[in-house]
C-alpha cells in the first residue's frame, strides 16, 4: 500500500512539473522586417520566461497581415498606425481593432542629391508612398517644409489630387512605403521611413532634411487584433511585457540608428497624458 502511494505521489509530482509547459499560452504575431520585428523578437524572449510562447511571422507587404488577423491565422499584427488601420477597415470590412500602442516611427524627407530642401530644383522628382494614408502623411511633411500646399483641412487623407500649389512643378513617383528607400537615389527628394533605411543599410537614416515628430502621435504603430480580443488577457500581458521590457527599448534605439529624432516610445507619452 505504501509503495503504491509513493508511486502516486511521484506521478503527481511529475504532472505538476510538466504542467506549466503544457499550459503555456501562445501567440502568433505578424510583423514587417526591421525595427518592429526586432522589438517584437526581443519582447518574445521576455514573454517566454513569463509563460507566453511567441511565434513571430514576417510579412513583406502591408496587406496580408490584416487579412491574416481577420482570418484568425495570427493573433496580432504589429506594423500599422491607427489611420492606416481605419482606412483598411473601411475599405475591406475587417473586424479589427487596436489592443495597445507601440513605437511612433517618425517620417523623414531624404535626398542623396541635395543638402537642403531649398535646393530641390524646378521640375524635380519626389518619391512618395502610394497608399492613401501614408501618402497623405508624406504630403503633410512636404507642405510643412514649403514645397507644396494642400487643400485646407485635408489632413492625412490627402492625395496628389489635393495639391493646390506646386510652385516648383514637382513630379511624383509613387511606390509602396517599404520600397521608398530603394528609389531615393533616383529622385531629388523622397519620403522615408528611418527604420526601413536602417534595415536596408542604404544610406544614413539620420541624414533627413526634415522629420515629423511627436505631433504625429496618431501614427504610432498599434497592436492590432480581432475586435473581440482587445481585452484578451494573454494579449494584454504580452503588450505590457513589450512596453516595460528594457530589451525592447535597447533594440528599438539601435534599430533607429541611436537617434531619438527618428522615433518615440509613444505609449510613454500616452501614459503621461493620462496622469
Amino acid at each position: 500500500m505504501l509503495q503504491h502511494l509513493s508511486k502516486l505521489i511521484v506521478a503527481s509530482a511529475l504532472v505538476l512539473a510538466v504542467s506549466p509547459a503544457i499550459a503555456a499560452d501562445s501567440l502568433r504575431i505578424g510583423v514587417v522586417p526591421g525595427a518592429y520585428a526586432d522589438s517584437i523578437n526581443a519582447a518574445a524572449q521576455d514573454a517566454k520566461a513569463q509563460g507566453i510562447n511567441v511565434e513571430v511571422i514576417e510579412f513583406t507587404d502591408w496587406t496580408t497581415p490584416n487579412v491574416a488577423v481577420d482570418n484568425g491565422d495570427i493573433d496580432i499584427n504589429y506594423f500599422q498606425h491607427q489611420p492606416f488601420l481605419k482606412n483598411a477597415i473601411e475599405k475591406n470590412g475587417y473586424k479589427l481593432a487596436s489592443a495597445g500602442t507601440g513605437i511612433l516611427a517618425n517620417v523623414g524627407l531624404y535626398s542623396l542629391k541635395h543638402q537642403a530642401v531649398e535646393q530641390v530644383p524646378q521640375g524635380g522628382k519626389v518619391g512618395i508612398a502610394n497608399d492613401p494614408v501614408n501618402q497623405g502623411r508624406g504630403l503633410l511633411l512636404l507642405q510643412k517644409v514649403g514645397l507644396i500646399t494642400l487643400k485646407p483641412e485635408v489632413g492625412y487623407l490627402g492625395s496628389l489630387n489635393d495639391i493646390v500649389e506646386n510652385p516648383k512643378k514637382l513630379s511624383f513617383v509613387e511606390v509602396e512605403g517599404p520600397q521608398l528607400v530603394r528609389i531615393t537615389g533616383d529622385v531629388d527628394i523622397a519620403q522615408g521611413y528611418p527604420h526601413f533605411i536602417v534595415a536596408a543599410k542604404a544610406f544614413d537614416p539620420s541624414s533627413g532634411l526634415a522629420y515629423s515628430g511627436i505631433e504625429d502621435a496618431q501614427f504610432a504603430i498599434q497592436f492590432v487584433v480581432k475586435a473581440d480580443r482587445t481585452r484578451d488577457p494573454v494579449i494584454q500581458k504580452f503588450i505590457s511585457i513589450y512596453q516595460n521590457a528594457q530589451s525592447v527599448r535597447d533594440v528599438s534605439r539601435a534599430a533607429f540608428n541611436n537617434d531619438e529624432r527618428l522615433y518615440t516610445l509613444a505609449w510613454l507619452n500616452k501614459q503621461e497624458g493620462a496622469k
